[in-house]
C-alpha cells in the first residue's frame, strides 16, 4: 500500500485512473537507481502501462547495460554512490542520442539547471508522483521521435533523395527502386564515381517501411582497415590501444532501419566475413566482446567496382555478393542520360541559389556544349561545374564560351550549310542584341505552341526555372492566355 515498503518513494495516487497513451510497440525505459525499492516499483508500474523496463543499481551498470541492448528513454538518478548522474549524464550525452529525465531525491534549482543544460530532457523530484512519471515518459518519448523525423524532414526538403531526369535510363532506374523499396530484400547499387548511388540507396530507404528511421551510412573505402570493424560492429572498453570507452557500431545504430554499405568493394576480407554472417543470422559480437547482439537491419551496398572481377582476383567473396546481389540495381552514368543534362542544371542552380549564389541562366549554346562533354566524373562533375560557372562567370547569363573555359575546350564552329545560312537570314539584319532578342521570341512561341500555352511544361522542357520563363516572357511582350 502507498506510504509503505517498496512504494514509499511514491505519492499516493490519485482516484481517477490515469490512461498513458498508447504506444505502438514497447518502448524500452532504463531505470538507473541505487535504491532497489525505487526501481522494483517504477519497473513494475511502467510495465503495466504497455512499457519494457530494464533496470541498472548504478551508472557504471546503466552504460552497460546502454551498450548491449536497444533503449528508447533513460530514468536517471542524480544522487548514486560512485559516478553520479550528472556526470553519468554527459557519457549518455557524448555517446547516444536519447532522451533522459533526470529524478533526484535532494534537487536544487541549481542542480536542475545543471542537468539542463548537459542535455537531460526533464527533471523530476522525489517522492515520485506517478502521473508525472508516466507523463514525462510519453512526452519524452513523442519528443525524441518528433526529433528524428524532423530531422528527416529537413534531408528531404534540401534535395536529398530527389532523383531528377526523365531520360529512359532514369524511369527505368525510378521503377527499378519503387519495386524493391517495400521489400527488405538487400540490394546491390553498382555505377561509376559520381552517378549518384548513394542518392538511390537513400531513396529506396525512404519509400521502405523503415523510412521513418534515419537510414545509416558507412563509407567502407575511407576507414582504415584496422578500423573497419570497430566501426561497423563496435567495440568493448580495452578492446584495443585506444579503446577508452565502449562505443556501439553502425549496425547497432541501424537496428529496425537501413544500413548503407558504400564501397563495398574496398572491404577487407576479414570484415566480409562477419557481414555475410549477419545477413545469414542477424546476430554479431563487438570487437573484443563475447556476447551475441541480435539486430534486424536491412543492407543497401554501393561500388563502383564490378565484383565478379574482385571474386577472381581473391579480393572479394562470392558468398558475400550472391547475398548482397539479391537485387542489382546499375546507376547510368551521365554520358547515357545525356539529356537530362538541362534539367539536372536547373535543379543545381536552384539549390545553390538558396545558398545565396547569384541565379544566373544558360544559354541553348551552353547546354548543348556541356551535352558534348565526356562528364568522367558524372553528376558530382556536373554539379560541381554549374557552382562554378554561376559564382565566376562574368555576365548575367551563362554562355558556350563560359562553358568552354572552365571545361578547358574551345566550342566548335563551322560554316553555316545553305540551309542554315536561308534559316539565319530573319536574324542577320539585326545587331547581336536585337538578334538574340527576336530569336528568344520565335524559340519559346514554338515552344510554347508546341506544349499547348502550358508555361510549366514548357519550362521543364527548356531546362528552365517557372518563375524565370514567366519573366522573360514578360520581357519579350509575349501574352499566354
Amino acid at each position: 500500500m502507498p506510504g509503505c515498503g517498496p512504494f514509499r518513494a511514491f505519492a499516493q495516487p490519485p482516484h481517477c485512473l490515469f490512461i498513458a497513451p498508447c504506444q505502438p510497440m514497447a518502448s524500452t525505459v532504463l531505470i538507473i537507481d541505487d535504491e532497489a525499492a525505487i526501481r522494483e516499483s517504477l519497473a513494475g508500474i511502467l510495465e503495466d502501462e504497455g512499457f519494457a523496463p530494464l533496470t541498472a543499481a548504478g551508472a557504471e551498470e546503466g552504460l552497460q547495460v546502454l551498450e548491449e541492448k536497444d533503449v528508447g528513454l533513460i530514468l536517471l538518478d542524480i544522487w548514486m554512490p560512485g559516478m553520479d548522474g550528472l556526470e553519468a549524464l554527459k557519457q549518455i550525452r557524448r555517446r547516444y542520442e536519447l532522451p533522459v529525465i533526470m529524478i533526484s531525491g535532494h534537487g536544487t534549482i541549481e542542480t536542475a539547471v545543471e542537468a539542463t543544460r548537459n542535455g537531460a530532457y526533464d527533471f523530476i523530484e522525489k517522492p515520485l508522483s506517478y502521473d508525472k512519471v508516466i507523463h514525462a515518459i510519453n512526452k519524452g518519448l513523442q519528443f525524441d521521435r518528433l526529433t528524428r523525423e524532423n530531422r528527416i524532414l529537413r534531408e528531404k526538403g534540401q534535395g536529398i533523395n530527389r532523383i531528377t531526369g526523365e531520360s529512359p535510363s532514369i524511369a527505368n532506374l525510378r521503377e527499378q527502386i519503387h519495386r524493391v523499396a517495400p521489400t527488405d530484400a538487400s540490394v546491390l547499387i553498382l555505377g561509376e564515381h559520381g552517378t549518384g548511388k548513394e542518392l538511390v540507396a537513400q531513396t529506396i530507404h525512404r519509400l521502405s517501411n523503415r523510412g521513418n528511421h534515419p537510414m545509416v551510412e558507412v563509407n567502407c573505402a575511407a576507414i582504415p582497415e584496422e578500423l573497419i570493424e570497430s566501426e561497423l560492429f563496435g567495440h568493448v572498453k580495452g578492446a584495443f590501444t585506444g579503446a577508452v570507452e565502449a562505443k556501439k557500431g553502425k549496425f547497432d545504430q541501424a537496428n529496425g532501419s537501413s544500413l548503407l554499405l558504400d564501397e563495398i568493394g574496398d572491404m577487407s576480407l576479414k570484415s566480409q566475413a562477419k557481414v555475410l554472417r549477419i545477413l545469414q543470422e542477424h546476430r554479431f559480437e563487438r570487437v573484443g566482446g563475447a556476447k551475441t547482439i541480435e539486430v534486424d537491419v536491412r543492407i543497401l551496398a554501393a561500388t563502383n567496382k564490378r565484383l565478379e572481377e574482385e571474386i577472381e582476383k581473391g579480393a572479394f567473396r562470392a558468398d558475400l555478393y550472391y547475398r548482397l546481389n539479391v537485387v542489382p540495381i546499375e546507376v547510368p552514368s551521365l554520358a547515357e542520360r545525356r539529356e537530362d543534362i538541362p534539367l539536372l542544371v536547373a535543379d543545381f542552380a536552384e539549390q545553390f541559389r538558396h545558398k545565396g549564389v547569384p541565379h544566373k541562366e544558360f544559354t541553348l549554346g551552353a547546354f548543348e556544349l556541356m551535352q558534348q562533354h565526356h562528364w568522367p566524373g558524372n553528376v558530382r562533375e556536373l554539379r560541381n561545374l554549374v557552382e562554378r560557372l554561376m559564382i565566376m562567370s562574368a555576365g548575367e547569363e551563362v554562355c558556350e564560351e563560359d562553358v568552354a573555359l572552365f571545361l578547358g575546350r574551345q566550342p566548335v564552329r563551322t560554316l553555316p550549310s545553305v540551309a542554315d545560312a536561308a534559316r539565319l537570314q530573319d536574324y542577320v539584319c539585326f545587331p547581336f542584341k536585337e538578334a538574340r532578342r527576336h530569336f528568344e521570341s520565335d524559340y519559346l512561341m514554338a515552344k510554347l505552341r508546341e506544349n499547348e500555352g502550358n508555361v510549366t511544361k514548357t519550362a521543364e522542357q527548356i531546362g528552365m526555372e517557372r518563375s524565370h520563363l514567366h519573366r522573360k516572357l514578360k520581357m519579350l511582350g509575349i501574352s499566354v492566355k
